[in-house]
């Protein structure tokens, strides 16, 4: 197993979770042990995230997919926006808010549970009036979280341990562009992605009734 940042080693990630017996969780009641909260923080493509939803809809996977209403890369009230929501929501996913702080305006496309975008310690683990907060104590816990940051894994790639049941229970936060675009670092996946990212332009272009001859 190579522990490769590509969809095949994510699938690897949820068959260790499904041997290793844990049931997954949302951030609606407190984390309790065999729990697995697979959060995903949509922070640069739909796209991607969508091709996450699927994939784990078919391993019998559910997460909760934490979208932004501020991204300069891209609009949830686009037809495309709306039907990623509708999408993620057909799968049986949650959709939770990817908000910049200061604001976390919750409205009805979201759950009232929120992940702040690129926090500062003073505020990341903070209350939120009428919302969870994905880094409050109770669902941040030493040696029961791992992110995939920049394509990197704070402290290892943790397929072995959710195979081993070795987690009482898992906060687990990846990015869906990191997975769904190829490259052996941050630079060459986020190169792969922009090249996707302009032949999808090029067809939102020819819909939209500009000439490309």
């Amino acid at each position: 197993m190579s522990c490769a940042f590509d969809l095949e080693h994510y699938g690897e990630l949820l068959a260790a979770a499904l041997d290793g017996g844990y049931r997954f969780a949302f951030f609606d009641r407190d984390p309790e042990p065999g729990d697995l909260l697979l959060r995903h923080d949509v922070d640069l493509s739909l796209e991607a995230a969508v091709a996450l939803a699927e994939l784990e809809a078919g391993a019998r996977a559910r997460s909760t997919y934490f979208l932004m209403t501020e991204s300069v890369f891209y609009n949830l009230d686009s037809r495309e926006g709306r039907e990623t929501l509708e999408r993620l929501r057909g799968l049986g996913h949650r959709v939770g808010l990817h908000a910049v702080w200061p604001r976390a305006e919750l409205d009805e496309r979201f759950e009232p549970v929120v992940a702040w975008h690129n926090p500062d310690p003073e505020y990341m683990r903070a209350p939120i009036a009428g919302a969870a907060n994905v880094m409050e104590e109770r669902f941040f816990s030493s040696g029961r979280y791992r992110s995939d940051s920049n394509q990197r894994w704070r402290s290892g790639c943790p397929h072995e341990e959710l195979r081993r049941t070795a987690f009482e229970w898992l906060h687990l936060l990846t990015h869906p562009e990191i997975w769904v675009y190829p490259g052996p670092t941050m630079r060459e996946t986020m190169l792969a992605m922009l090249d996707a990212e302009r032949e999808r332009r090029l067809v939102q272009l020819v819909d939209d009734r500009i000439d490309m001859s």
